[in-house]
């Protein structure tokens, strides 16, 4: 892999990600450009390409307190999203998302009859399994916590009779489209209950750099007071990153939980308001 590829990318900014995480604002560029085995120039250059902004600059969101300053700052309130014109098809690297979603009667065959490929792809939050139909990403799952037999078999279980088809080449255009190594729609197909999926739908209408809390979801999916639920429903969410369940925050501040693990969701919070707010 040669250092102009976008795996090399991918990787570098991961580990950078997560060195930035572990030291905090006292990191230096220096440090850090040390500790990835670039000189200062190149890895400034190539952290900008892939997030956004400067290394000093995504510092400033990574912060415990980020989470607060979203629900202070950047709150959406879903029922007037789309009369603001916040949640149009737009999304970060002028991505356009269209979805569908499975019939009731196909997922409660648990995907018998459907061929579901899949990949390991690095991302700039680590290596990430992805897996598609031919009509759109279905799954998307992140290994940087869990290991990546565990995130594997999270995402395979939720299609017992699904066919499997390791084919990373199917989806690789998709994948390079969402994390902004090409321009270009990423279809999405949604495999899930009725009511999982009014909350997934939910979750698209919160723009990029915004948060919403667990109880907005509930309330625009019509059941306020089934907060609960509408937090399973979230952590249930199949297709991680492209559905924005890392911005559904507690009405305190906190984080809240994250299938994924917490400090990738911070870090795609972080990640996503320096791109935002710039």
């Amino acid at each position: 892999m040669n250092d102009q590829s976008p795996g090399y990318h991918y990787a570098v900014i991961e580990r950078a990600l997560r060195e930035i995480d572990a030291g905090g604002p006292a990191l230096t560029l220096d440090e850090l450009a040390a500790r990835m085995g670039m000189s200062v120039a190149h890895f400034q250059r190539v952290f900008s390409q892939w997030v956004g902004v400067s290394p000093k600059r995504y510092q400033q969101y990574l912060t415990l307190d980020h989470a607060k300053r979203l629900l202070a700052e950047r709150f959406t309130v879903l029922d007037t999203a789309l009369a603001s014109g916040l949640s149009g098809g737009g999304r970060l690297h002028d991505l356009f998302l269209r979805w569908e979603a499975m019939s009731p009667g196909d997922y409660a065959r648990g995907g018998e009859g459907v061929v579901i490929r899949w990949g390991w792809f690095d991302t700039p939050f680590g290596r990430a399994i992805v897996m598609g139909t031919e009509r759109g990403i279905c799954g998307m799952g992140f290994a940087a916590e869990m290991g990546e037999a565990e995130a594997a078999d999270d995402l395979r279980r939720r299609w017992p009779r699904a066919r499997f088809v390791e084919d990373g080449a199917a989806l690789a255009g998709w994948v390079a489209a969402a994390f902004g190594g090409g321009g270009g729609e990423v279809p999405l197909y949604l495999i899930g209950a009725p009511f999982q999926i009014k909350v997934w739908e939910a979750l698209l209408r919160v723009p990029d750099g915004h948060v919403t809390s667990y109880s907005q979801l509930a309330g625009a999916v019509g059941l306020p007071k089934a907060v609960r639920a509408v937090g399973t429903a979230v952590g249930r969410n199949p297709v991680s990153f492209l559905i924005p369940c890392h911005r559904a925050l507690r009405k305190t501040g906190e984080l809240g939980g994250y299938h994924w693990g917490l400090p990738v969701k911070r870090a795609i919070l972080a990640w996503e308001a320096a791109r935002t707010q710039m």
